[in-house]
């Protein structure tokens, strides 16, 4: 059953796929790269780690509550393929879980033995979350675009923009969703903010998110 007389675009969740495949792929290395003992890095990359493995987690939750409950109605014929989505997400879940138990003791030891396995779990969640991102991308998003009003996206879009860190960890979000936007993105994008958030980034998200970026991965 199509309900929508225009497709319903969702471009937002592909660019927002980006970054969570750049960040589960390269945390693993840099969870590695920490020396021994060295806990003031661990405590960098852990936090940063903490904050995506907690964002994965939020975008999950919306589609559990808002998205597939609206497909498993709507488009019938696709049900198998929703539960598997559903399915996925437990499988991604898994690791998450055992990355919120290892992660606060390595960031508290930066011991060798909490540190290798933390990155092993980190690559596991990361090849998880590649099968269904890629997935949700090829099969999913275009029954999405003929079975969900534009006014039901937003509405995930806006949970989204809602469980977004407030101060300076909003600009480091924005500022990781912009490094994989094209312009045309970014700039549609910025229009969806509030305009003192806009301005706010203007005036210093570039220079807040390049500090914190480059501590991260060169630090």
């Amino acid at each position: 059953m199509t309900i929508t007389t225009q497709p319903t675009d969702t471009w937002d969740m592909v660019l927002v796929h980006r970054v969570f495949r750049r960040d589960f792929r390269m945390l693993p290395a840099l969870v590695r790269a920490v020396a021994e003992g060295d806990t003031a890095r661990a405590e960098t990359v852990g936090h940063h780690l903490e904050l995506v493995a907690g964002a994965l987690h939020e975008h999950h939750t919306g589609e559990d509550e808002l998205l597939w409950p609206l497909l498993l109605e709507r488009a019938t014929l696709h049900t198998e393929l929703i539960n598997r989505m559903e399915a996925q997400h437990q499988r991604v879940h898994q690791p998450l879980e055992r990355i919120a138990e290892l992660n606060p003791r390595w960031r508290a030891s930066a011991g060798a033995r909490e540190r290798d396995e933390l990155a092993d779990v980190i690559a596991q969640a990361s090849v998880a979350l590649d099968e269904h991102l890629a997935d949700e991308e090829q099969e999913i998003l275009p029954i999405v675009a003929t079975h969900i009003t534009p006014a039901e996206w937003n509405a995930l879009g806006e949970r989204g923009r809602a469980s977004l860190p407030k101060g300076k960890l909003a600009l480091v979000f924005l500022g990781s969703i912009f490094e994989e936007a094209t312009p045309e993105e970014r700039k549609r994008f910025l229009a969806e903010l509030p305009p003192p958030a806009r301005l706010i980034w203007r005036l210093f998200g570039n220079r807040v998110y390049g500090g914190y970026r480059d501590a991260l991965r060169h630090g």
